[in-house]
């Protein structure tokens, strides 16, 4: 049965929804990915919110084989060196980069005082999976030979997988993440059930414009056993990191967060999941809007601080 949004969704997240609708046309399906780019990296813009007072920044790059990582990297006046964060933005693999999420991490930086490294791994279709794979793992394989500091790995939508990727990838590694944040991820779960099914048309993300970013990913092959592509399809959820998962209820992937943290608490890991009310995908820009973002926002500031102490406050 399909949601009722008129129920669901609170007057500021309606605001929220409008205001991002507003720049996208009505045949937005027939954009090329150069325009869809454009109108996303426009929304972004009119949506930042500015630096918080004390932060510092720095844009350098990763030296690869054949190619650089760009990141950007975040310092609070009143540093904590227990751990440092990596940050992989969303954009469904094809949008975003380091301007799209420059105010988060910043203010992420500013609430636990850790250094944020956001990383600009490469885009589809130009670049098809695993490229963006490869490059969040050569972040963190980075981040471990340059810092003794703790790793919290953390990323919204595409994001949270590539996050999620990294940490199934680095169990056997004699350094492996201190922990993950997961926000609003896709995972690879099922699509024939639960929130799929239920939230098929939600506002700010459908199952259909899923099906358009997985194409541009993938340039349709079928890679349905490939772990960093779909974590949920690992068979072994044993010594992942300890895991939290922030979802929005109204979305289509809060099922894939619910999934996840069943398998990894099944396997005897630590895994918390908080299907946030009334939100909505992409609610990470309306946090100075909605309260139950800015709420929620808090709440992933609280879980990367504890994780970066080792802690675990769940």
């Amino acid at each position: 049965m399909a949601a009722d949004y008129s129920k669901l969704l609170d007057k500021e997240v309606w605001a929220f929804i409008e205001r991002s609708n507003s720049y996208y046309p009505p045949d937005k399906v027939h954009y090329t990915t150069e325009e869809r780019r454009a109108i996303y990296d426009r929304m972004c813009r009119d949506f930042f919110a500015g630096y918080p007072n004390g932060i510092s920044v720095e844009t350098s790059a990763i030296a690869e084989e054949g190619h650089d990582i760009p990141i950007r990297t975040y310092r609070n006046e009143t540093r904590d060196d227990a751990a440092l964060v990596l940050y992989f933005h969303g954009g469904g693999f094809v949008l975003g980069g380091l301007e799209s999420h420059d105010d988060v991490c910043a203010e992420l930086c500013q609430r636990t005082s850790y250094d944020v490294v956001s990383v600009d791994y490469r885009l589809a279709p130009e670049h098809l999976h695993p490229a963006a794979f490869d490059d969040a793992l050569a972040a963190f394989e980075w981040a471990i030979a340059t810092s003794e500091r703790n790793i919290v790995l953390c990323g919204d939508s595409a994001g949270a997988n590539l996050a999620a990727g990294v940490s199934h990838a680095t169990r056997g590694h004699s350094r492996r993440p201190t922990g993950q944040v997961l926000i609003y991820p896709t995972l690879g779960g099922d699509q024939s059930k639960g929130s799929y099914v239920t939230h098929a048309e939600a506002p700010m993300l459908t199952v259909s414009d899923m099906a358009f970013y997985d194409e541009a990913r993938t340039g349709g092959a079928d890679i349905p056993a490939d772990i960093a592509y779909a974590p949920l399809k690992d068979a072994n959820f044993a010594n992942l990191p300890p895991t939290v998962i922030v979802s929005a209820e109204c979305d289509p992937l809060s099922s894939d967060g619910q999934a996840y943290c069943e398998r990894v608490t099944a396997d005897g890991g630590r895994c918390a999941w908080f299907n946030e009310k009334g939100l909505v995908h992409g609610y990470l820009r309306a946090r100075h809007s909605v309260g139950r973002a800015r709420t929620s926002f808090t709440r992933i500031v609280e879980a990367v601080k504890g994780l970066g102490n080792g802690e675990w406050i769940y």
